[in-house]
């Protein structure tokens, strides 16, 4: 069975607090409301995953949060791995290779430059940004995610909230 992984750029933070730990900064506005938004998207597209895996950075955790509200999983049953934090591309790729192959399609959701760099390594595509709150979804051809590398996976679709096309 084909794996399917949907990576998630946390929606916009908000930078209003200079003092502030990068690590601990919240949602603006525009990222409380993009973050169901684009969830919402995914549900009318019936592409709801079986686990969610995130970044423990205040952000991304809340953008886990709207996630999982919209697909009916409790917010208790996200995965928060430190490692994504601050994360090069094939940092990221150690996370996924170790992932449950009992689920077939994961959300993975933190932050950039590493995702767009993942998208770009395991789908030979040439992606120059995932803004907040976009998405990528890529189908893998493989039954266990040990076997996700570089050239690997196909981009099934590309989407983010200013994006009139979706």
């Amino acid at each position: 069975m084909a794996k399917h992984l949907l990576l998630i750029r946390h929606a916009k933070s908000d930078w209003g607090d200079l003092n502030l730990r990068d690590f601990k900064r919240p949602l603006n506005s525009r990222g409380h409301q993009n973050a169901p938004e684009m969830a919402k998207r995914l549900v009318n597209k019936n592409l709801i995953p079986q686990q969610i895996v995130s970044s423990p950075a205040l952000r991304a955790i809340t953008t886990a949060e709207y996630f999982a509200k919209e697909f009916g999983i409790n917010s208790s049953d996200i995965i928060q791995e430190p490692e994504i934090y601050d994360a090069l591309p094939f940092t990221l790729l150690e996370i996924i290779n170790e992932l449950d192959d009992q689920s077939e399609f994961i959300a993975l959701i933190g932050h950039n430059p590493g995702l767009t760099c993942l998208v770009n390594l395991f789908c030979d595509t040439s992606i120059h940004n995932i803004p907040t709150c976009g998405m990528a979804l890529i189908r893998f051809p493989f039954d266990s995610w040990k076997m996700l590398s570089s050239g690997t996976g196909e981009l099934i679709f590309f989407d983010y909230p200013k994006n009139t096309e979706s």
